[in-house]
């Protein structure tokens, strides 16, 4: 499983007083964790290619150089929620750590590159360099390289060597291992830089409750993963906002960006699926995700099938040799199988 998946079980895997229980299952999780932040990390330098990032000389009192902030009023909604989200964990990362609390810590920086870093925002950035401005673009570039640089510093003391070796291959910053003087291990830990960001957090995560509950109604009409479709989003007081973002919605929940209404009002349309999330009702018109004429054939199927099971059932504990005769438990389980499939059946 590698060294650094080891190390990290060990680390995260237990609390102070208790034996440790290894675990082959958290041992593969965290060597797909490695693999995760390896794979990140060739996203983002493929997409950094030839372009000069900014870089400053560390805070600390450190000589070394490392990527500086960018030109905040070229952000995105998706880049100062990230830096957000970073200053909130670094400053928090470093409580647990003083404290010696290295699970809990460890456990929090697996969350965030995982989660936050990994499935959402390397997802977002994605619109900004591929159809933002040319300033929006390279304003992403420096938030992907300086976020996943600094984040590497406080996984450094969890997992030394896959961190290492991804710091090595940063552009502008890496280098040698024989220099001891170009490892990441004589940089600085993350110093705070106010960059906590209450509203660009609440806006974000108003767009990923939305992205999560499209997603889940797509999976629930079996629309292809691939396939864009219509949506009609009631956003009230929220609609500006939404509105601002709709390309990385789009992109996230796999919406037809051309038809796409974002309105603070808007009337139910007929055949749609309703959702409502964080003070936001979004319409699917149901034409646009399936078949309708392909999906009643379906459902018509399906309702024949139930009703042949509640007939059968039915009949056996109609039967008083059946219920006489067969163990209680049997007949209870038999009981309790046509009320789920009568409930179904009336859904």
């Amino acid at each position: 499983y590698g060294a650094d998946a080891l190390r990290f079980t060990l680390l995260t895997g237990g609390t102070p007083g208790n034996d440790v229980k290894l675990s082959t299952t958290r041992l593969e999780a965290n060597r797909n964790f490695a693999n995760k932040m390896w794979n990140a990390a060739r996203f983002v330098l493929s997409n950094l290619g030839d372009h000069d990032l900014s870089l400053t000389t560390e805070k600390s009192g450190n000589p070394h150089l490392t990527y500086a902030l960018p030109n905040l009023a070229s952000l995105s909604l998706a880049d100062r929620w990230i830096l957000s989200r970073f200053e909130s964990l670094a400053s928090e990362v470093t409580r647990l750590v003083e404290g010696w609390q290295l699970g809990e810590a460890g456990r929090q920086l697996y969350d965030f590159m995982w989660g936050d870093y990994c499935d959402w925002y390397i997802e977002a950035a994605k619109v900004s360099v591929n159809e933002g401005t040319p300033d929006q673009a390279q304003a992403t570039r420096q938030v992907l390289a300086y976020v996943l640089e600094q984040s590497l510093r406080l996984l450094h003391p969890f997992m030394p060597m896959v961190t290492e070796a991804i710091w090595q291959n940063l552009p502008q910053i890496g280098g040698n291992l024989q220099d001891a003087d170009k490892a990441l291990m004589t940089r600085s830990w993350p110093q705070p830089t106010g960059l906590l960001n209450s509203a660009a957090d609440e806006t974000f995560a108003r767009i990923q409750e939305i992205v999560r509950t499209v997603r889940n109604a797509r999976s629930e009409y079996n629309v292809e993963p691939g396939k864009r479709i219509a949506a009609q989003i009631s956003a009230g007081e929220h609609a500006p906002a939404l509105a601002a973002n709709r390309a990385v919605l789009a992109s996230l929940a796999r919406l037809d960006s051309a038809s796409l209404d974002i309105r603070d009002e808007l009337p139910a349309p007929a055949q749609a699926v309703t959702l409502a999330v964080s003070g936001v009702t979004i319409y699917l018109p149901l034409a646009g995700m399936v078949d309708l004429e392909a999906e009643k054939k379906r459902l018509q199927k399906e309702i024949e099938n139930l009703e042949k099971q509640i007939q059968r059932i039915s009949g056996m504990l109609n039967n008083p040799g059946y219920v006489n005769k067969a163990p209680a438990e049997l007949v209870e389980k038999e009981r309790v199988r046509l009320v789920e499939f009568q409930a179904k059946h009336q859904q």
